[in-house]
């Protein structure tokens, strides 16, 4: 074996104190990734190797001594080949090493002549942008020239045109010829613009001044002409023309404060005769003549189209501000004439006013966009700071009305004033809803209930309720063109007022009378139980009912499905009364008692059908607790009484479905309570029946399951395609008759040992530690008293155990 020196040495010699043979022991992650790499089986190369484990694998035993210098031999010979495999990687990392150092070298090298040529091309590149600026910088001087030049020409040229222009104005108002006023002033105002940056020139300031003072001599001349024309002594006979057109024309460049004078000064004129022909004191002002007002206008629009649209600009919008003038003077005016005059308003006399109105409005709104209701929209106040004054006293053309935002602000702009007078209208419609419930009424006694063929597929739903309805959708679209304010709470009170009758007179007075039926049920309406199947028995124990016939049957039903439709119905109406009425009143609409009050007439109802169907029922429970049970000796088919309340079920539920096949719900209601009813009297009539032998406690176990049978499928009895019950129904009849029948299983238990007849009662009967219940088991095995007594006391100790054991796992939870 060679080492790097070339020096020879022993393989068989081996010095203790040479490090190479030194455990190396590397960290768990480098040892790791050896393995992934390098993976090996030998026991040598493991991490937790041990020789002599290893000494002990290669000899077992005294015999396999014998090889040990084969073993030996081939132990060095893997030294020496690793000792090989390490000299030559080492030699090999020496190499690389050489390698590398001269790559370094000569990367360096090649970015110091990369740095170099990046220098030499900036120096170039510099010097080719001073190059190019040499170029253009003549073409730089000839832009600017040219720039310089255009805007001297454009300003010499601006400045001839003010100049001709004023001299042209000059000679123009001396001739009083405010056509070529109109149409030079215009460019001369906008070339004069053009020269504000020069304004501290002394010329230029000069023209700025004669400007300013021909403007000011022209607006002397217009306000003049505009006097004559509307307030001078032949204001009477002025007769439109071209002049004033002309005038017009100059006034809507020169002064927008001057436009909005001339323009209240038209209105003025034009309305003055309206005001005096409707004044209070006149017979035209009163309602009954409300549509003179509105032909008056349509007489003064076609008057102005004919002589004076042509002399105003078209965006002044003269006739629609006419007509916005119009209707706040007549609103006004019918406010103030209405207050004076209330007691002489009638329904009648009213809705005309209103109808002529509303016609009015809808008139006006296909004419006239409303573009002068609003300052935003409006191009000759738009850029003013200033409110626009009118002739009656209002500070601004904007209305201020509590009606809901429409695309077009004039609907409600005259009938607005009728809103505090509605009053009188919803107590029209009140008496008007009090006769027709009183119809309804009549109709009822008259005709009887409809005839109701049944079905899912059909309502059994009382036409008057639609009626009703639409009677009231109808007056609310009537009210709520008229205001979205408080009258419509009014109507809401009304409409309150005859829901609660409707459900009183009609609905409650129609269901049929028994003990139990309240004679009315808005008192009580506020304490509707919401969850139907918690509703207890309406029967009590001895009680008789007059069993119903199938006219009373549907007659309840019909009650029901009515009281449904107009929960549901009353929810819609809300939420439309909700959408017309001002955002601000929306919460003080709320029609939940009436809901309420529909929702307990729906209890009353699915009530009164249950008492019928116990009733039918409660002979036969009588009869099972009269049977002698402890002299019974066979068990046989299901016993008479349960063949009695199964045919009872068969010919009743049947009918009932039927009348409620659009209200499914309500009739799964119905099956739910019932079951959850009967049983439980079932199970009290069981507990009277005592004593009970063996065999009779097998035969009620047998009648027992007949009837879970039947109950379980009640809602689909006598149905050719049977449908499953709501999961809710099925879990009440179980767990109720499962107790039943645990509790005559209780019964058939001996209790020879009072222990272990404790111990299978808990175990039966859910570890229920009712002492009463236990005892009327006790009673139906016909147990003695004093027997009695011990097995109570026994049961008492085994229920406390098991409280305590309970308690005690949740305390270790």
């Amino acid at each position: 074996m060679t080492t790097t020196s070339g020096t020879d040495v022993d393989d068989d010699a081996f010095d203790a104190d040479d490090d190479r043979y030194d455990t190396l022991v590397l960290p768990s992650d480098v040892q790791k990734v050896i393995d992934q790499i390098l993976p090996s089986t030998d026991e040598i190369d493991r991490v937790d190797f041990n020789p002599v484990d290893y000494i002990n694998q290669l000899f077992p035993t005294e015999q396999s001594l014998a090889n040990i210098d084969e073993v030996i031999g081939s132990v060095k010979s893997k030294i020496r080949s690793l000792d090989s495999d390490i000299r030559l990687t080492i030699r090999g990392h020496s190499d690389t090493e050489i390698d590398e150092h001269k790559a370094l070298e000569e990367a360096q090298n090649s970015i110091l002549l990369l740095f170099q040529q990046m220098r030499e091309i900036k120096d170039k590149a510099d010097k080719s942008e001073e190059m190019v600026k040499e170029i253009t910088r003549d073409i730089k001087q000839l832009d600017v020239a040219k720039k310089n030049l255009t805007t001297s020409i454009t300003t010499l040229n601006h400045l001839q045109m003010l100049i001709e222009g004023i001299d042209k104005i000059e000679v123009a108002i001396k001739k009083k010829s405010y056509g070529d006023i109109a149409h030079l002033l215009h460019p001369v105002i906008s070339v004069l613009e053009h020269f504000q940056p020069y304004i501290n020139i002394p010329q230029i300031q000069e023209l700025s001044t004669n400007v300013k003072e021909l403007t000011a001599q022209i607006i002397v001349q217009v306000r003049k002409e505009c006097e004559d024309a509307f307030n001078g002594p032949n204001a009477k006979n002025f007769t439109p023309n071209q002049h004033f057109s002309d005038v017009c024309k100059i006034i809507d460049v020169i002064d927008p404060r001057l436009r909005l004078e001339v323009i209240n000064w038209f209105l003025k004129t034009h309305l003055s005769e309206y005001t005096i022909l409707f004044q209070e004191s006149q017979e035209l002002a009163w309602l009954d003549k409300i549509d003179r007002r509105y032909a008056w206008l349509k007489r003064a629009l076609v008057e102005y189209d004919e002589k004076y649209s042509r002399i105003f600009p078209v965006h002044w919008e003269m006739a629609e501000r006419l007509t916005v003038e119009f209707c706040r003077i007549t609103r006004r005016e019918l406010a103030n004439i209405m207050l004076k005059r209330k007691n002489e308003i009638d329904v009648k006399l009213l809705r005309f006013a209103i109808e002529k109105t509303v016609g009015f409005e809808t008139i006006v709104e296909k004419r006239f966009q409303g573009n002068t209701l609003d300052h935003a929209n409006n191009s000759i106040t738009s850029h003013l700071n200033v409110k626009v004054i009118n002739t009656n006293g209002n500070d601004d053309l904007n209305l201020t009305t509590n009606l809901k935002p429409k695309s077009s602000p004039f609907p409600g702009i005259i009938s607005q004033c009728f809103e505090d007078h509605l009053d009188i209208y919803i107590a029209e419609l009140d008496r008007s809803l009090s006769d027709q419930i009183q119809k309804f009424v009549d109709e009822h006694k008259k005709d009887g209930y409809p005839k109701f063929e049944g079905g899912e597929d059909t309502s059994n739903v009382l036409p008057t309720s639609a009626d009703l309805f639409v009677y009231f959708r109808n007056c609310l679209v009537q009210c709520s063109k008229l205001s979205t304010g408080q009258p419509l709470l009014l109507l809401v009170q009304t409409f309150q007022k005859h829901l609660r009758e409707y459900a009183n007179r009609i609905l409650t007075a129609n269901l049929p009378k028994t003990n139990t039926t309240a004679s009315s049920l808005v008192g009580t309406a506020t304490i509707f139980i919401q969850n139907l199947p918690n509703i207890p028995s309406m029967l009590k124990e001895g009680e008789t009912i007059a069993k119903l016939n199938e006219s009373e049957i549907c007659r309840s039903c019909s009650v029901l499905c009515t009281a449904e439709y107009c929960v549901e119905t009353i929810q819609q109406l809300e939420d439309k009364m909700k959408e017309k009425i001002t955002k601000s009143l929306i919460d003080k609409i709320s029609f939940e008692s009436e809901r309420n009050i529909f929702k307990a007439i729906i209890a009353e109802s699915i009530q009164i059908l249950i008492q019928d169907l116990e009733n039918a029922c409660e002979p036969a429970l009588t009869a099972m607790t009269k049977l002698s049970w402890q002299t019974i000796e066979t068990v046989g088919d299901q016993s008479l009484y349960v063949t009695t309340i199964i045919n009872h079920l068969k010919t009743i539920v049947p009918i009932i479905r039927n009348h409620l096949g659009s209200s499914r719900k309500y009739f799964i209601q119905f099956c739910t309570t019932f079951v959850d009813s009967f049983i439980k009297k079932f199970i009290n009539h069981l507990y009277r029946c005592k004593p009970i032998n063996m065999i009779g406690a097998e035969q009620l176990l047998l009648d027992t399951h007949s009837l879970k049978t039947v109950l379980l499928d009640l809602p689909s009895i006598n149905l050719t395609v049977s449908r499953k019950p709501p999961q809710n129904f099925t879990k009440i009849v179980l767990k109720n008759m499962t107790r039943a029948e645990m509790i005559l299983k209780v019964v058939l238990t001996p209790h020879d040992s009072p222990r272990q007849f404790v111990k299978n009662y808990l175990q039966l009967m859910n570890n229920d530690g009712d002492i009463s219940s236990f005892q009327k088991i006790l009673e139906m095995k016909g147990i003695r008293r004093p027997e009695q007594a011990h097995l109570i006391e026994r049961l008492k100790k085994e229920h406390a155990a098991i409280i305590a054991s309970h308690q005690q796992q949740i305390q270790q939870q």
